[in-house]
């Protein structure tokens, strides 16, 4: 069976060059004897994996010497809570920008444990757009600014970023890491799951500027504790060993198949601008997400009619087009055009729309 065209949100398609060495060392790892899967987390061979791991992420990402780089477990949503047990400790004040439902998540689980403000929401636009900051609802002694870069639902993407001046700036960038360059810098920290760009399922990256690090909310559990995980170099517990050593598979492919993440975003945005391109011009399919605000990894469209938007996924999907269909609380449909789609995956996607609007328009 040939595969296929994979659309998923998450978990993604991988780059089949990194399947393909994952597959040849599955039983033996380098001469080990032994597949990652099945050795120690303690052994010099695991430790080699894991420390070249972060130092490819620090090469790839331009991460700078004074953060910690932390590969961790419980997914982007257990740092809903971990932000907050790690940061918000000095003035016990974080302010949320809501543009998604994930963002959304955030700020509510955050304000189980401080005083958490809203300060700008794009909800009654349907989170179609990266919604506009009023700077005097943004409060200066809040401990922390979180937004969510690119916002995998609806299809948005934040293109500036907000200027919080001394206060420092988190970000959620699940769907968006290693898609293109970051100027990691202008964060206090980042955090990841890793089941869009990055790994299978399982593993969570946290990226934290190191004078952030120290302090935590009472009651914060070991697990949860970021300078505890940083003093044990992400081994406190048993890592998600597998995914890290996909990790640093997908990152050599990044840094030398691709050409690192200026050439991988020349890339990424000549697929996205290939399917926006046609659904600007299409009478039967509408982009949702406003012009300024699109994502380059999540591209939401619908036709206005959803017994046709369920006909068009059934045949795509067909077709060899899988996993089209818009998340449950949105409905339409959504292509997920993470780091692994290669550009053809869109230009038959887009053949295969115009002939169904041809059909069906």
């Amino acid at each position: 069976m040939s595969r296929v065209y994979n659309f998923s949100a998450g978990p993604s398609m991988l780059p089949e060059a990194v399947l393909q060495k994952a597959a040849a060392e599955m039983m033996d790892y380098e001469g080990s004897g032994q597949s990652v899967m099945e050795m120690s987390h303690r052994s010099k061979v695991y430790d080699a994996i894991i420390k070249g791991a972060e130092s490819l992420l620090r090469e790839v990402m331009a991460i700078p010497e004074n953060y910690k780089v932390l590969f961790l477990q419980g997914g982007a949503s257990s740092q809903f809570a971990a932000v907050p047990m790690n940061l918000m400790t000095k003035n016990h004040k974080a302010d949320y920008v809501l543009s998604g439902q994930f963002s959304t998540k955030a700020y509510q689980e955050a304000s189980r444990y401080g005083d958490v403000k809203a300060v700008a929401s794009s909800k009654e636009d349907t989170f179609s757009h990266i919604p506009e900051i009023d700077k005097n609802e943004c409060r200066p002694d809040a401990d922390y600014f979180h937004i969510c870069m690119n916002n995998t639902i609806y299809g948005t993407l934040w293109h500036t970023l907000p200027n919080t001046g001394d206060v420092p700036l988190v970000a959620d960038i699940s769907s968006c890491i290693l898609s293109q360059p970051i100027d990691v810098s202008k964060f206090g920290l980042l955090y990841a799951g890793a089941q869009k760009n990055v790994a299978p399922a399982g593993l969570t990256i946290v990226i934290v500027r190191e004078d952030l690090i120290g302090e935590t909310l009472p009651g914060t559990p070991t697990m949860f504790m970021y300078d505890v995980m940083a003093k044990n170099d992400s081994m406190y517990n048993t890592p998600p060993c597998w995914s890290i050593y996909m990790c640093k598979l997908v990152l050599e492919w990044i840094q030398n198949d691709i050409g690192g993440l200026a050439k991988m975003e020349e890339r990424n945005v000549k697929k996205a601008q290939l399917l926006y391109d046609f659904l600007d011009s299409s009478k039967l399919f509408k982009p949702c997400a406003r012009k300024d605000s699109r994502s380059i990894m999540n591209v939401t469209f619908v036709t206005g009619d959803s017994d046709t938007d369920g006909k068009f996924v059934k045949e795509a999907a067909a077709a060899g087009f899988v996993n089209l269909k818009g998340h449950r609380s949105v409905g339409g449909m959504r292509a997920s055009i993470y780091n692994a789609m290669p550009v053809e995956g869109i230009e038959k996607l887009v053949a295969f729309m115009r002939d169904f609007e041809k059909a069906n328009g």
